[in-house]
């Protein structure tokens, strides 16, 4: 398996970020993220094939906002960048997660 690259913390783009959070299913792989980090792509009960739940993951992966790590066999840990996010982006992952919380709630409780 291929190393996968992840955008230096001080390389973080702002649009990129909120491209990649503007998606309803990336922003349920963070917001799950946000409540348990570190999971295995296949466990974020999103009903997508593979193929795009992985060009999902690779969206947030370049954004910047995911890091992932390849884990035993082929599996791929995930977690959330929130530390990095915080210092680049004061408070913006945490208002966008209580923003959407607040205006879907199918999304926030699905």
């Amino acid at each position: 398996m291929k190393p996968l690259s992840h955008p230096r913390a001080e390389d973080i783009n702002i649009y990129a970020v909120l491209h990649a959070l503007a998606e309803p299913a990336r922003m349920k792989i963070v917001q799950t993220l946000a409540a348990a980090d570190g999971r295995p792509c296949g466990t974020f009960g999103i009903n997508l094939s593979k193929s795009t739940l992985s060009a999902h993951f690779k969206v947030l992966r370049e954004a910047g906002v995911i890091r992932q790590e390849t884990g035993p066999g082929n599996a791929r840990l995930n977690t959330l960048r929130r530390a990095e996010l915080n210092a680049r982006f004061p408070g913006l992952l945490d208002s966008v997660l209580q923003a959407v919380e607040e205006s879907d709630p199918a999304l926030a409780s699905g």
